[in-house]
């Protein structure tokens, strides 16, 4: 009998590896990786192309009736790729400015609304993995597996450096600093849905784990939670 497919949600900071983990944890897994934070850039990105304001309560609407988010796996690379109304965005939705709104736009009611329901839906087959940052506790409360990551901030700021300076040699590490210490607040402080551990979520540090090791360290958590004794017939 196969194991029972689960859902995994992966919360946490900004350049903690939330991504990275959840793809592999989907590869290896043979789940669908579901990039909750791509939806959120997406979003941002038609509304910086379009000039939407962030306070206009018509205009948000307007705009969000307007936007199609699908992921596309890509063969190439092996992943699946958010297309924003048919148009590969993956690349775009990762230029500075879109981080730098982002976590404003994310915070919008409406917003949240809408990318919260198109969540909930991939996932009623479950076999998925999500992240973001109020996944196991706004989207998925009742996921199998919640994860909470974190890692030191100069860790985070490194990796992220190392990050956007592989396609912007002009950026610096205090750019950096400031635009996640930005993020932190506004995620953190939201009224809507703002970032923090779920009771029931597991804390993963990685500030001095290899990728091999969290992803060894999620996967037996994961056997845990589908092995025979915590799931009876």
């Amino acid at each position: 009998m196969s194991a029972p497919r689960i859902i995994i949600a992966i919360d946490g900071f900004s350049s903690c590896g939330k991504s990275t983990l959840a793809k592999e944890l989907a590869g290896r897994l043979g789940y669908n990786y579901i990039d909750s934070g791509a939806m959120y850039r997406a979003i941002t990105l038609y509304f910086l192309r379009n000039q939407v304001s962030f306070t206009d309560h018509g205009q948000i609407l307007d705009a969000l009736a307007s936007i199609n988010l699908t992921f596309v796996f890509n063969p190439l690379n092996h992943t699946s790729e958010i297309h924003l109304n048919d148009e590969n965005v993956a690349s775009y939705i990762r230029d500075m400015i879109v981080s730098e709104k982002v976590s404003e736009v994310a915070a919008i009611r409406e917003v949240r609304s809408f990318a919260v329901a198109q969540q909930k839906r991939m996932g009623r087959k479950k076999g998925i993995v999500m992240d973001g940052r109020d996944i196991g506790t706004a989207v998925f409360p009742d996921a199998e597996l919640k994860v909470f990551m974190t890692a030191s901030p100069e860790v985070r700021v490194m990796r992220r450096f190392k990050e956007m300076y592989a396609v912007n040699h002009q950026i610096t590490i205090d750019e950096i600093r400031h635009n996640l210490e930005l993020r932190d607040y506004i995620d953190s402080t939201r009224e809507e849905s703002p970032l923090h551990r779920a009771a029931d979520a597991i804390l993963l540090d990685n500030s001095s784990l290899t990728r091999e090791e969290q992803l060894d360290l999620v996967l037996s958590w994961v056997k845990e939670r589908v092995s025979p004794v915590n799931n009876p017939q």
